[in-house]
């Protein structure tokens, strides 16, 4: 197999993962769930997002949360920002790296962001001005980028004409999601193959949701693609509020342990990991998806019981 020497790990549930909860997490258990994760080795950690409280109100909290967290040496914090509005009151708090997104297809965006795909370009192109004025580095993330649930598939061509798109507003990486867990390994491997044949030094990283089950299947195909950066959520907590049936990112401990036994350096401390998804799920008083913090890690041997 082909496969690299090491893979960047991304977190996103404080942000991904509670966007999507019925109920709303308190502002201090939101601070030291960050600060929980920036103990295990993670490198990159999403917390938020700077949306309207009205579409998104477990996200209310993003300026507090972002001025209360604690920031060790080396780890990255980094924010959502739906407009240029949202862009501002980032700006306005300190961030320093902010993800933007909108979607391939016309109709998923239209349902998450409420604009065309050519508004949400334009859109994108204020809030890179604005960052670029700041010293602000920003990261683009393509939505249904391999499928809609609404208009099906999205053509190879469509996802590449918008990374050139994004591009030419000069962000600095592009993120492919699966938005809606539609993807499978084949899929994945060829369009990546093909963008990395295209654009063979510009950073890409891939975002997969396991709505149904494929979702190391298909990071297995982006890491044999040669994507080396992924996101996760702690616990596969999360989803798309704004699709049906949309539930599910892949889980950040049972991705880390996977890239482990395959021999795959992450810089991140499984156990801690585990300890921390252990606590998300007695936080939310709920059994979560991660099936690692269930079953252990494959090295935890057990006594052999007497016949």
């Amino acid at each position: 197999m082909n496969l690299p020497s090491s893979v960047k790990v991304s977190e996103v549930v404080t942000r991904d993962g509670f966007q999507s909860e019925a109920q709303t997490i308190p502002t201090d258990q939101k601070v030291g769930l960050i600060n929980k994760l920036s103990t295990t080795g993670l490198r990159r950690i999403e917390i938020t997002s700077f949306v309207h409280p009205r579409f998104v109100p477990q996200l209310a909290d993003a300026e507090e949360v972002y001025r209360r967290i604690e920031r060790p040496t080396g780890v990255e914090f980094i924010a959502l920002v739906p407009n240029l509005k949202g862009a501002e009151r980032a700006v306005a708090c300190g961030v320093k790296e902010i993800n933007v997104v909108f979607s391939a297809s016309e109709a998923h965006n239209r349902s998450n962001v409420r604009m065309s795909v050519a508004e949400s370009l334009e859109n994108v192109g204020k809030i890179v001005e604005l960052a670029r004025e700041y010293g602000i580095k920003v990261n683009g993330a393509l939505a249904t980028a391999f499928g809609c649930p609404f208009e099906g598939a999205v053509t190879v061509q469509q996802v590449m004409r918008l990374v050139k798109e994004y591009l030419a507003m000069g962000v600095a990486s592009v993120s492919f999601a699966d938005t809606t867990g539609m993807a499978n390994p084949k899929q994945v491997y060829d369009l990546v193959s093909r963008i990395l044949d295209r654009w063979p030094d510009q950073e890409f990283s891939l975002h997969f949701h396991n709505t149904r089950g494929t979702g190391l299947a298909n990071v297995v195909a982006g890491l044999q693609a040669g994507i080396t950066s992924y996101d996760a959520s702690l616990g596969g907590l999360g989803g798309c509020p704004f699709a049906p049936g949309a539930m599910g990112n892949i889980c950040t401990e049972d991705l880390v342990h996977m890239l482990h036994e395959m021999g795959i350096k992450t810089g991140i401390d499984l156990d801690k990991l585990i300890a921390v998804a252990r606590y998300l799920q007695e936080l939310l008083g709920r059994p979560l998806p991660g099936q690692v913090m269930k079953a252990g890690k494959v090295s935890d041997l057990h006594p052999l019981l007497p016949s």
